[in-house]
């Protein structure tokens, strides 16, 4: 391997989303060395912190229908059966619900759970509660994708937290999904929800470290040959 290789191998590109934050990350260190020169190695380190977390890796992604992938790095923070927003129009029956929670130092580059085709997009104001709390899924500020799957219909939601107060959603109804496409970002800390039917069986418990893109949450079957991977 070259030196080359290895130089991009360590440095992870910066998402287009967050050009703008580190440039003016960058203009108030600059600012502020004119001021005293602590300020500017202060927030020269802010600026690296804000490259760092609009970071945007390569990940490899099984290929499988029947699995569900993280959409979001973070911690799995909630594992349960619950009834999904009505604004999903999903029904009334409990889903399988699974709950990722990113921190302001996880990589916030949003990718899709399965393959399928956006059939909703919804997005719903709200309250900026602790994105950890259970009653965030219907409080807070969030924004939904449903996907048509081979297994049926999966919802996918976003949820602003106390500090994220931006959500972005650059994917458009009747758009197709591969599982781990990029379809969202948000701005900075908060939650991922994926809700499932009844039919899916968890891989992950709460507490478990998710990668986007990469960490297997759940699975529909159980007879299963080997998993095929796709780097993107």
């Amino acid at each position: 391997m070259s030196i080359i290789d290895s130089v991009r191998n360590v440095l992870v590109p910066v998402h287009r989303e967050g050009y703008k934050f580190v440039a003016i990350f960058f203009g108030a260190s600059v600012l502020l060395g004119f001021i005293a020169d602590p300020l500017f190695w202060i927030g020269l380190l802010l600026t690296a912190w804000c490259a760092y977390f609009f970071r945007d890796p390569e990940r490899v992604t099984p290929i499988d229908d029947n699995l569900v992938i993280s959409p979001a790095d973070g911690r799995v923070s909630s594992v349960v059966r619950m009834m999904p927003p009505a604004e999903l129009g999903l029904g009334s029956a409990e889903m399988l619900r699974i709950s990722v929670f990113m921190n302001v130092f996880d990589c916030h580059v949003n990718r899709a759970p399965v393959k399928g085709r956006v059939v909703r997009k919804v997005y719903s104001q709200g309250a900026f509660l602790n994105a950890e709390l259970d009653k965030a899924s219907s409080e807070n500020e969030r924004s939904g994708l449903v996907l048509e799957t081979a297994h049926g219909e999966i919802g996918v939601v976003q949820i602003a937290g106390l500090v994220a107060r931006r959500i972005l959603c650059w994917t458009e109804e009747n758009e197709r999904l591969d599982a781990g496409e990029r379809f969202g970002l948000i701005r900075f800390g908060s939650r991922l929800d994926v809700f499932l039917p009844a039919s899916a069986r968890a891989l992950v418990s709460v507490g478990q470290t998710a990668i986007a893109g990469e960490t297997m949450l759940a699975e529909f079957g159980s007879d299963k040959g080997p998993v095929v991977s796709r780097r993107d």
